[in-house]
Formats: structure tokens, C-alpha cells, sequence
């Protein structure tokens, strides 16, 4: 069992704090056309842009994806 990413939930934490991705980019220091493969869930974000990300919009981290238990794990375990 894993969890995963799901939808990006960018856009929603944008407009619940009234930031325009233009404004967002000022202060993240990404390109707009970034922030909008985030957002269009073209791209995942790493966890360096989710850290920045986060404090930006004053939220924790995990808030920024809807994420997906994966009961199905075909990972090698560890012993």
C-alpha cells in the first residue's frame, strides 16, 4: 500500500487566496507557463515546489494534491 499523486489542487488554493498565477509567478519565481502545467495537471510539482508552494499560499504540503491510496503494491519491499 502507497499513497500517490492525484489531481493538483494549485488552481483551488490560487483562487481561495485571491492570487492570479501571473502573481503567483512573481513571487514564486516560476514561469507562468510552469504554473499552468501544474495547474492543467500536465506536470507534477517536486517537492522543492511544493515546499515553496505551500508557504506561499500558507498551507501544508499535502494540500496541494488530492492524494490516492494505491492498495495494489508491486514495489520491492525492503527487508
Amino acid at each position: 500500500m502507497h499513497f500517490s499523486r492525484g489531481e493538483c489542487l494549485l488552481q483551488y488554493w490560487l483562487d481561495k487566496r485571491k492570487l492570479s498565477q501571473v502573481e503567483f509567478g512573481r513571487r514564486s519565481g516560476w514561469s507562468q507557463r510552469m504554473i499552468s502545467h501544474w495547474c492543467n495537471d500536465e506536470r507534477k510539482m517536486s517537492v522543492e515546489a511544493m515546499y515553496t508552494a505551500a508557504t506561499i499560499l500558507e498551507i501544508r504540503m499535502d494540500q496541494l494534491y488530492r492524494w490516492r491510496l494505491e492498495a495494489n503494491d508491486s514495489r520491492p519491499r525492503l527487508k
